[in-house]
C-alpha cells in the first residue's frame, strides 16, 4: 500500500475500535433497577449510535426516548425514539426546541422512574436551554471560538448561562434517578466537562466565568452577566455515571494497528492541546529527524488542538495540522502525516482531516495554491484539496477527540 493508504487504514481501524456499542453495553451492566418508566435521552455526535445500542440491548424496557445529534448524523430510525438534529459547534433553534422536547419527556417523573442519559462530544451545543436570547449565546460562542479559548473555558461560561448544563438536567429529572453513560471527548475524562456535565456536580464557579470574559475582552449585556452570577449545583444526589471510550483508547488502537502493519509505534501524548499549526510543525520536525534511518516508525498523538483564526479561509484543526506538516515534510521521500477527528468531521467542512507527504506542498503549488499563504489564511481545506489530501469519511458514530500520526517508512 502507498503511504497515505496505510495512514488512512490505521486511523480507520482505530476509530472502529472506539465505536460506542461496547461502551453502552458495558455501561448498562451498572444500570440501577427501575420499577417505573425508563426514558432514554441521548445527546452528542454519537447519540444515534449510542441510542441504537441501548435499544438493541434493552428493547421494550425503554418507555420512550429522544436522540439529539449533529446535522447529517442520523443513520436511520429507532422505534419509540424521537430523532432530532441540531447545530454544532454553535447552538441553533433546533438545539433549543429539541432540548425542550427532552425536558418535557423527563418532566414529572417519580422516584421509581429512571433516565438513561447517553452523552457524547458535541452535547454542549446540541443540548441547550437558556434564559437569554439565542443570538446572544451564539455570538458569545462564536467569539470564544474565534479568540482561541479552550473548550474548557467555553463550556465554563456556557454552563452558567444554561438551564441544563452543570448538573441542572439531573436536578430537573429529580426525584427520578439518572444513569449516565459518557463517551469522553475530554482530555482527562473529567465527567463535569463532558458535554458540560448536565447530570453531574459542577466544579466551575461564577468567578471563573468573569475571568474568562476578561481574559479575551468579551463584553456582554448586563442582563446576561446577571445570569452568569447564578451558581451551578455542587452536589447531585440522584445521578450515577460511567465513562467509557476516550482519546487514549483511540491512540492505543492506532498503535496496535501500526504495530500489526510492521511499524514500531510510539505514543507521544494523548493530551495534545497546542495550536494546530504548531502540532503539524512538530510532527514535521520529527519526520526530518527520523527520516532516512531505515526504521519503520509510527509516532502517535491524540487530543484537541486549537486554531486562532487569522484569515478568512475554510478548514478545521486537523486539516490545519496536516497543512502545517506538509511544509515541514517537503522533499522527504519516506514520511507522511495524517490528522483526523474521530467523529468524521473537522470544522465547518465535509472532511474529517487531512493526510500529506513529502510531495504535497509541491502539488499545492502546481495547482495554484501557496501552502504557506494558505496556512496564514486558515485555508487548509482548499490547499489539501489541491493535493488530494482531504480525508473524507462521513459521520463515524463516535467522538473521542482527534488523532494524528506521523509514519516513517524506513
Amino acid at each position: 500500500m502507498k503511504q497515505r493508504e496505510i495512514a488512512t487504514r490505521i486511523v480507520s481501524s482505530a476509530i472502529t475500535a472506539c465505536l460506542p456499542d461496547r461502551v453502552v453495553a458495558e455501561g448498562l451492566r451498572d444500570l440501577p433497577s427501575c420499577r417505573g418508566k425508563l426514558i432514554v435521552v441521548a445527546i452528542g455526535k454519537a447519540a444515534f449510535t449510542m441510542a441504537k445500542a441501548a435499544k438493541d440491548i434493552l428493547g421494550e424496557r425503554i418507555s420512550k426516548g429522544i436522540v439529539i445529534t449533529k446535522y447529517h448524523h442520523l443513520q436511520g430510525d429507532i422505534p419509540g425514539f424521537v430523532l432530532r438534529e441540531a447545530g454544532h459547534p454553535v447552538p441553533d433553534e433546533n438545539s433549543l426546541s429539541a432540548t425542550r422536547q427532552a425536558l418535557a419527556m423527563t418532566e414529572g417523573l417519580t422516584e421509581e422512574d429512571m433516565v438513561l442519559f447517553l452523552v457524547s462530544g458535541g452535547g454542549s451545543a446540541l443540548f441547550e436551554s437558556v434564559s437569554c436570547d439565542l443570538d446572544v449565546l451564539r455570538t458569545l460562542t462564536e467569539q470564544l471560538l474565534v479568540c482561541g479559548a479552550s473548550i474548557e473555558e467555553i463550556n465554563t461560561v456556557r454552563k452558567h448561562l444554561s438551564e441544563v448544563k452543570g448538573g441542572r438536567f439531573a436536578a430537573h429529572c429529580a426525584p427520578a434517578k439518572v444513569h449516565a453513560i459518557l463517551l469522553s471527548d475530554v482530555l482527562g475524562d473529567s465527567p463535569d466537562a463532558i458535554a458540560s456535565g448536565p447530570s453531574v456536580p459542577d466544579l466551575t464557579i461564577c468567578e471563573g466565568c468573569r475571568a474568562i470574559l476578561d481574559r479575551y475582552g468579551i463584553v456582554l449585556p448586563s442582563e446576561v452577566l446577571a445570569l452568569l452570577e447564578r451558581e451551578t449545583p455542587k452536589t447531585v444526589s440522584n445521578s450515577t455515571y460511567r465513562i467509557g471510550g476516550s482519546v487514549r483508547e483511540l491512540c492505543l488502537a492506532a498503535a496496535r494497528e501500526a504495530e500489526a502493519l510492521g511499524y514500531r509505534s510510539v505514543l507521544l501524548t494523548d493530551r495534545l492541546t497546542c495550536e494546530a499549526r504548531e502540532a503539524g510543525s512538530f510532527l514535521g520536525s520529527m519526520a526530518v529527524t527520523h527520516s532516512g534511518k531505515g526504521e519503520r516508525l509510527a509516532f502517535i498523538v491524540g487530543g484537541e488542538t486549537v486554531v486562532h483564526l487569522r484569515g478568512k479561509g475554510l478548514g478545521g484543526r486537523n486539516q490545519e495540522i496536516a497543512l502545517s506538516a506538509a511544509l515541514a515534510l517537503e522533499g522527504l521521500p519516506d514520511a507522511c502525516v495524517i490528522s483526523v477527528g474521530s467523529d468524521g468531521t473537522d470544522g465547518p467542512t465535509d472532511a474529517a482531516g487531512g493526510v500529506v507527504d513529502g510531495d504535497s506542498a509541491a502539488l499545492m503549488r502546481q495547482n495554484g495554491i501557496d501552502p504557506a499563504e494558505a496556512l496564514e489564511q486558515n485555508d487548509s481545506y482548499h490547499a489539501l484539496r489541491a493535493c488530494d489530501g482531504l480525508v473524507i469519511m462521513g459521520p463515524t458514530g463516535t467522538n473521542v477527540n482527534d488523532v494524528a500520526i506521523l509514519l516513517i517508512h524506513g
